[in-house]
C-alpha cells in the first residue's frame, strides 16, 4: 500500500515546527479495529504496533471466495502532534471455489505496503462541544506479490473529527478521498466517508458500531464498498489492548462477511 521513506521523511521534517497540541499518555489509543481512525498520535519517542488476523467471505456469480490477511500498522511518534505510519494487510491467502465445477484455487503472497503521516491538528473540548481533529495522508505503493499488487502509487487523504460525549459515549466522523486505478488502468478519485459510535464500559472495555463507506465510486471504478461494523476492545495494561470485530457488507461490491481479532502494543 505505499512508497519510499524519503518523501514522508521530508514531510515529517516540515511539520516539526507546528504548534503543539496535547496527546494522551494515560493509556494506549489505537486505530483498530474500527475503520474510522483515532485523532490521537502515539507521542514523541514512542512507537506502537497494531496487528491481527482477518477472515473475509464472499459469494458471487457461483464463486465462493475466502480471504485471510494479517493487517499490521506500525506508528512511530515524531513529536507531540505528528506520527509516521507504515501499514499493510501483510501475509495474504485467497481461496476461490467454483461451486458449479467443484474446483478450488488458492493464492498466497503479501499485500502492498502503505506509508503515511498523521497530524493531530487540535484537541477536543467536551464542554464546548468541539471535536478533536486529525489529518492523515497516505501513499499506497505497489510492493506486494503479483496476485495482490495494486497499480502504481495511490495517494489518499482523510480527516478525522472525534467528539467526546457524556456517559463515556463518543462519535467519530472520517471523510476523505483516494486516487486509484480501475481494471482498465485509468485513474479515478473515490470517496471515503465513515461514522462510528463508541461507548466505554469502565476502565477496560470499549465497544463500537459503525457505518463505513470504505470506497465510494461508480460501477466502472469498482463500485461502492460499504460495511456495517461492530466490535469491542479490552485494555490488558496501559500499553496493551486486545480487540475483536465483525463486518457485514451492505452493497453488492462488498464482501458478505468479515471478522477479525487483534493485539496492539505501545512501547
Amino acid at each position: 500500500m505505499r512508497r519510499k521513506l524519503t518523501r514522508p521523511a521530508m514531510v515529517a521534517t516540515a511539520f516539526l515546527a507546528l504548534p503543539v497540541a496535547a496527546w494522551s499518555d494515560e493509556g494506549i489509543s489505537t486505530d483498530r479495529p474500527d475503520f474510522v481512525e483515532s485523532s490521537s498520535v502515539v507521542g514523541p519517542h514512542r512507537f506502537q504496533i497494531e496487528t491481527g488476523f482477518s477472515s473475509e467471505r464472499d459469494k458471487s456469480a457461483g464463486l465462493k471466495t475466502t480471504t485471510r490477511t494479517t493487517p499490521t500498522l506500525l506508528r512511530i511518534g515524531m513529536n507531540d502532534t505528528l506520527e509516521f505510519r507504515i501499514e499493510t494487510d501483510g501475509a495474504t491467502r485467497v481461496t476461490t471455489e467454483d461451486q458449479a465445477l467443484g474446483t478450488k484455487l488458492t493464492e498466497r503472497g503479501y499485500s502492498d505496503v502503505s506509508f503515511g503521516m498523521k497530524w493531530h491538528m487540535r484537541d477536543g473540548d467536551e464542554a464546548k462541544g468541539t471535536p478533536a481533529i486529525a489529518w492523515l495522508a497516505h501513499l499506497d505503493v505497489d510492493t506486494g506479490s503479483p496476485a495482490f499488487r495494486g497499480q502504481g502509487l495511490r495517494p489518499s487523504l482523510r480527516m478525522v473529527a472525534e467528539w467526546e460525549l457524556p456517559q463515556d459515549f463518543s462519535v467519530g466522523v472520517m471523510p476523505g478521498f483516494v486516487v486509484d486505478r480501475n481494471e482498465d488502468g485509468k485513474r479515478f478519485v473515490g470517496g471515503i466517508l465513515a461514522v462510528t459510535l463508541g461507548k466505554g464500559w469502565g476502565d477496560k472495555w470499549h465497544t463500537f458500531v459503525e457505518i463505513a463507506g470504505q470506497q465510494l465510486a461508480s460501477k466502472s471504478n469498482g463500485g461502492s464498498v460499504v460495511t456495517f461494523d461492530a466490535g469491542a476492545t479490552y485494555l490488558l495494561t496501559e500499553s496493551a489492548q486486545l480487540d475483536v470485530s465483525i463486518s457485514r457488507g451492505l452493497t453488492s461490491y462488498t464482501p458478505d462477511l468479515q471478522w477479525g481479532v487483534g493485539l496492539s502494543l505501545r512501547f
